[in-house]
């Protein structure tokens, strides 16, 4: 079957985009505080240093330079490598969010900080849904320092989980006891540069600002070969253009003003395009999560990715409900949808309550069920002579039961979804069993696989080394 690939802009509109985005970055330019930064593209060519205004402009030349030295395909592991993310092969990723600052209670609809507590079962249920492919931290948990909280994060999640895992990283130092963590596990340096078990997000702010701390991290893994993930989040009517076109070219021009200096200073380094553009309502004045614009420009930003040929992440599988509710699932499942059908690699922050309003696990449970929707209709139908079944047909007859036929036994399975939490029983079946809604269902798997699913830890020898490498970050940050 030919895959769907959805698309809204025409090439003529995609090019004006383009051309929109190289004007900004050659007459506008970046900022960029970081002096050690600037000092490192100085002599870089076609990047022009404004150094009174710490700003850089790029002419085109350089930017689609840049993107040719970007990988076309990468992959990221777990530390069982049977987990593998390869990334730019027409695949379709999703990951727990890497951490909010708030739980999220949805019986009660109250949240409190996030501790962890919460850290620990949320990882044992990320790596238990079949459709959370990177586990990220979920939670940043509040009884740790923020300085060392990402350490001790990444060391956890490593510990925990053989799957992929992502936190948010702090600064240049937070940077470099992390990839001591990571070559730990992948055997030293080379071995994780060779089989990465992380990649790195990058937010520019937006309007064309880089921050330091964010930057020099990211060159710290750039240079350690850790995949480097590019997402601005411009708001469209605050810190980007009113026009969706506008906001998505400003994001374009700050993505790839971003991996310009990414490959300057590390060539060859694999990125991800995650061009993250959102609206403000007007009412609130509030960022939007959950809008029909978010699905328009997720749609754009994936066909922007395909146009440079490069990986895609899209900010969509979004809510701004704070509890799982219909909000969330219409909101959810169309934007997550549509950006599926754009072709975008990597779809990041389930598990979400609102917009950046905490985490439910309930909702992560949910999401992984919405993901499997969205996969099964990704899948297609096999059309060909076995599945068009005339001899079936014949053989069965006027009147007759396909039910027991060896056909329908053989093929069942690979033809039909079945789901974990959408209920598709008759209304007295469901009157008995409770008249459960989506959510007590989620919460009832979220508690079988709290009571039955197992990790597979590290070897104690491996955590103990890991433990070590937290201390010490902890005895020069903390001065503990």
């Amino acid at each position: 079957m030919a895959k769907l690939t959805l698309g809204f802009l025409s090439p003529d509109e995609l090019q004006q985009i383009h051309e929109t985005s190289m004007r900004i970055l050659a007459r506008i330019g970046l900022k960029i505080t970081s002096q050690g930064v600037l000092d490192l593209l100085e002599g870089q060519e076609g990047i022009i240093i404004h150094p009174e205004q710490q700003v850089i402009t790029i002419h085109e030349e350089a930017v689609m330079a840049a993107v040719a030295k970007a990988p076309r395909t990468f992959s990221v592991y777990g530390r069982d490598k049977t987990y593998k993310l390869n990334y730019g092969e027409d695949r379709f990723y999703c990951q727990a969010i890497p951490g909010e600052a708030h739980w999220v209670d949805p019986v009660s609809k109250t949240r409190r900080d996030a501790c962890w507590e919460d850290f620990q079962k949320c990882v044992v249920v990320a790596d238990a849904l079949p459709n959370i492919d990177i586990v990220g931290a979920m939670v940043q948990p509040a009884e740790t320092p923020v300085p060392v909280r990402d350490i001790h994060l990444y060391a956890e999640l490593l510990k925990r989980t053989r799957k992929p895992v992502r936190s948010w990283v702090y600064n240049r130092t937070s940077a470099r006891y992390i990839l001591k963590l990571l070559e730990v596990l992948a055997g030293g340096s080379d071995e994780l540069r060779a089989y990465p078990l992380a990649e790195f997000g990058l937010e520019p702010i937006s309007p064309l600002q880089l921050p330091r701390d964010a930057l020099e991290a990211a060159i710290e893994f750039a240079r350690a070969g850790i995949p480097i993930t590019l997402g601005p989040m411009p708001q469209a009517m605050a810190t980007g253009p009113v026009t969706l076109a506008g906001s998505i070219a400003q994001g374009n021009a700050e993505c790839l003003g971003t991996l310009v200096i990414i490959q300057a200073i590390a060539p060859g380094t694999p990125v991800i395009y995650y061009n993250a553009p959102h609206i403000m309502d007007p009412r609130t004045m509030s960022l939007v999560f959950g809008s029909p614009e978010q699905g328009l420009m997720g749609v754009a930003v994936a066909q922007l990715g395909r146009h440079y040929e490069l990986p895609t992440g899209v900010n969509v599988g979004f809510t701004d409900a704070k509890v799982p509710d219909a909000q969330a699932g219409l909101e959810k499942g169309m934007t997550l949808f549509l950006g599926a059908l754009a072709g975008a690699d990597i779809f990041g922050g389930m598990g979400i309550a609102g917009c950046d309003q905490g985490f439910s696990l309930p909702q992560l449970v949910i999401d992984d069920e919405i993901i499997g929707f969205v996969k099964r209709v990704l899948r297609g139908m096999r059309v060909d002579r076995e599945a068009c079944a005339y001899e079936v047909i014949e053989r069965v007859g006027i009147g007759g039961m396909f039910l027991t036929d060896d056909h329908t036994l053989t093929f069942w399975r690979g033809e039909f979804w079945i789901p974990q939490l959408c209920d598709r029983n008759l209304w007295e079946p469901w009157r008995v069993a409770g008249r459960k809604t989506m959510l007590d269902r989620a919460m009832d798997l979220q508690e079988k696989i709290l009571s039955t699913h197992a990790l597979e830890w590290l070897d104690e020898d491996t955590q103990q080394e890991l433990d070590a490498i937290v201390a010490r970050a902890e005895r020069e940050i903390l001065g503990a």
